[in-house]
């Protein structure tokens, strides 16, 4: 397993700086960890969602792996072990206010610190958008063409994993776990990382704490399960921009919820609150999509648009 270790220091040492005395005031510099969690995505040595063969269906000289539709042949302990989860509080959050939990889920061939830290500038997006918020981004297939979701396909899990966030939260926050275990949940999911969306959707583990989601670029298949949910959860907000990549899977939601009767917009919303159903399209290329889509910052640019929870 490749992780970085210095990441890690440099996160637990910034932990150190905000003790628990500073319960509810504002943070006075941002800060940020990745750090290993016991409830990780990976790794994983359950089945496939369809039940037809286990996740990790090669053996070589001892070794385990996982034959992926588009990579071919990915190994255990080099793509499938990282438990690495990036944590981060921007600069004046205050856990007294009203704010959320932004939970980042990062597409093929990524990594935390180079990618959604570095060349998707998720966090600083996040800080910028002015909202009250914190985010939590795990590491799933480590620099892979894989979308596997791992043990957020299992029921239940992924709100074992928000509940490990919450307690990595609040030591870096100073703050008490129960000031983030009742926090709603944003989903922000780019490419790939619509499998573990829909994987969380579809076995309900985020319940009544799910505010909204935010896809970028990201509709390659379960659209029926993405309209379903839609049109079964008008208290949520959803709002998807697309370029040519998923277009199709974008169209296919729009046609069910024009079925059911669930009308969507086409325009950039002016505000995100309970109801707001858009289809963004943009021109962009897909592998610039995080930072620049219908708009520079298209993540910030839609955070920014949360109703209610203004830092």
């Amino acid at each position: 397993m490749r992780v970085d270790r210095r990441a890690i220091v440099a996160g637990l040492l910034a932990s150190a700086a905000f003790p628990a005395s500073s319960l509810g005031a504002r943070l006075r510099k941002a800060v940020s960890a990745i750090v290993p969690f016991k409830a990780s995505p990976f790794p994983y040595r359950g089945r496939l969602p369809d039940g037809s063969a286990p996740f990790l269906d090669v053996t070589a000289r001892g070794r385990l792996g996982h034959t992926s539709p588009r990579g071919g042949i990915y190994w255990e302990d080099e793509t499938y072990s990282d438990r690495s989860v990036l944590l981060a509080i921007p600069k004046g959050f205050d856990p007294a206010r009203p704010a959320v939990i932004v939970v980042f889920f990062h597409g093929n061939g990524a990594t935390l610190e180079r990618d959604v830290m570095q060349r998707q500038r998720v966090v600083a997006q996040v800080e910028g958008s002015g909202l009250n918020a914190v985010l939590v981004a795990p590491q799933f297939a480590r620099d892979a063409q894989d979308s596997s979701a791992g043990n957020f396909w299992t029921p239940g899990f992924f709100a074992k994993f928000m509940a490990e966030a919450a307690q990595g939260l609040a030591r870096l926050a100073g703050a008490s776990p129960a000031t983030f275990e009742a926090m709603p949940i944003i989903i922000a999911a780019y490419s790939g990382g619509y499998n573990p969306t829909a994987a969380v959707l579809r076995n309900g583990d985020a319940a009544g704490r799910l505010l909204g989601i935010i896809l970028l670029d990201a509709v390659f298949d379960e659209a029926e399960l993405f309209a379903s949910s839609i049109a079964a959860h008008r208290r949520r907000f959803f709002v998807s921009t697309y370029g040519d990549s998923s277009a199709s899977g974008n169209a296919r939601i729009v046609s069910l919820l024009a079925a059911s009767g669930v009308k969507a917009g086409s325009d950039p919303p002016r505000r995100l609150e309970a109801g707001t159903i858009a289809f963004i399209a943009s021109r962009a290329a897909h592998d610039s999509f995080v930072t620049r889509a219908f708009v520079d910052s298209p993540l910030q640019w839609l955070l920014a648009r949360v109703k209610g929870f203004a830092r």
